[in-house]
């Protein structure tokens, strides 16, 4: 550990031997081997201090973090007011926000200050893989868009060729930045960037594809995770007695059981409310005739009231034998469930990071919540969750977006489907066979 300790000047083959002690005596196999991470900084804005100075530091953090919370809730209501389209830039600046807390981490625990190129490919790689999946995006929902033009029509033919040399020149610059000594270190740091890629860049890639299916899958998720984090954190203020679980000391099964019963009805009556909008319910696409995105849609059968029996035991206390409502508000049970049972671990799984080195918050960036991958670590979880659920259970064939990959074939094909679906159609008897002379 003697290697950790010495920092400052020295010749070039000194700090080489430092590195090289580094890279020797850090033992991964045992937490007390791993440096902590310099303690952040408090930053409550001034006025905030002044104003809550008379407070105890519980009752203190109870109103500032309620304070930033409203803050940060309204700022979204207005982003969902701009459109989907601030909605996904807003996604795209979360994703490098998380990716910069994780990175620097591993940058200040491992003392990688040495390290040649570090910080230049861990960026260099996050824009590879953004451009990789922003280009399969692009692919999928706006062909008719791409069509027209012709640079961007070799882009999309050729992206994930040009995707995947983009990569391949990103390894072969860490091969070539190997250096004597620093072999285990660089690799370790290898690993960390690519393990926060699969972590930022996936998650949030899924989010933006949830969008897509509609905004309503976009905010019943997020709001719940949201909801979850709140009632939890108030129930357990003031009801909190027996501890959940050691990685986060804080946490208590009874915020834990009273977020989830806020967190299932919160959603099931959100999602009602959303339901009856076109806005939220119709799939996000791009217009491409007014270079906008639209939600405009005639909302299907999973966003149309329903009626439905209520089953005998609940009869006598609901009274009524039959109840109105809308599909959807189903699967939100499903969904709130999740963020309150299942989403919850995400965060454990963040505490159990933090924990293993020695810091307390990922960053300082909004005064009583830390930083950004504290407030959205249960979020990237939910939203792998929304995506497989929609997956499995709710999407079907888009015709829209059907019509918009058959636009981009060549004149011939498009004939030879025309062909295909017009017999296939004759043999079902919706068409009519054509008159013989």
């Amino acid at each position: 550990m003697a290697g950790l300790r010495r920092r400052g000047g020295g010749s070039a083959g000194d700090k080489d031997v430092v590195l090289g002690e580094k890279c020797g005596n850090l033992d991964l196999g045992n937490d007390s081997d791993i440096p902590a991470v310099p303690l952040s900084t408090d930053s409550t804005p001034e006025i905030l201090k002044k104003a809550l100075s008379g407070l105890s530091s519980r009752w203190k953090n109870w109103w500032i973090r309620g304070i930033l919370t409203l803050a940060m809730i309204s700022l979204f209501f207005l982003i969902i007011y701009l459109g989907s389209f601030m909605l996904m830039l807003l996604v795209l600046s979360i994703q490098v926000k998380c990716f910069h807390e994780i990175i620097t981490i591993g940058y200040r625990v491992y003392h990688s200050y040495e390290l040649p190129w570090f910080r230049t490919l861990s960026w260099y790689f996050l824009l590879c893989v953004n451009y990789f999946f922003y280009g399969e995006t692009v692919a999928d929902y706006f062909a008719t868009f791409v069509q027209r033009r012709e640079q961007l029509q070799f882009l999309i033919r050729y992206h994930r060729f040009i995707s995947f040399t983009l990569y391949l020149t990103g390894f072969c610059m860490f091969v070539l930045s190997l250096v004597k000594r620093h072999y285990r270190l660089q690799f370790y740091m290898f690993a960390w960037t690519h393990v926060t890629l699969l972590i930022t860049v996936t998650q949030s890639h899924l989010v933006i594809q949830n969008l897509f299916e509609g905004m309503i899958w976009f905010l019943v998720p997020i709001s719940s995770v949201i909801c979850n984090d709140i009632t939890a954190y108030i129930f357990g203020f003031f009801f909190g007695r027996t501890p959940l679980i050691k990685l986060s000391p804080k946490k208590t099964w009874e915020g834990f059981i009273g977020g989830f019963f806020s967190t299932v009805a919160f959603g099931f009556i959100f999602a009602y409310l959303l339901a009856q909008y076109q806005y939220f319910v119709c799939p996000v696409e791009y217009n491409s005739e007014t270079n906008r995105f639209v939600t405009e849609c005639a909302p299907s059968e999973l966003f149309q009231i329903q009626n439905y029996s209520v089953p005998p035991f609940l009869q006598d206390v609901l009274g009524r034998e039959t109840v109105n409502m809308y599909p959807f508000q189903m699967h939100s049970i499903a969904l709130s469930t999740f963020a309150s049972l299942i989403g919850p671990f995400g965060g454990f799984f963040a505490s159990g990071f933090k924990r293993a080195f020695k810091i307390k918050d990922f960053a300082d960036t909004i005064p009583g919540h830390g930083g950004i991958m504290d407030r959205f670590d249960c979020q990237y979880l939910m939203a792998t969750f929304v995506h497989v659920y929609i997956t499995s259970f709710i999407r079907g064939p888009n015709p829209s977006k059907l019509l918009q990959q058959l636009l981009v074939l060549q004149p011939e094909q498009q004939l030879n489907v025309y062909e295909t679906l017009k017999s296939h159609l004759t043999e079902k008897g919706i068409l009519q066979p054509p008159l013989r002379g």
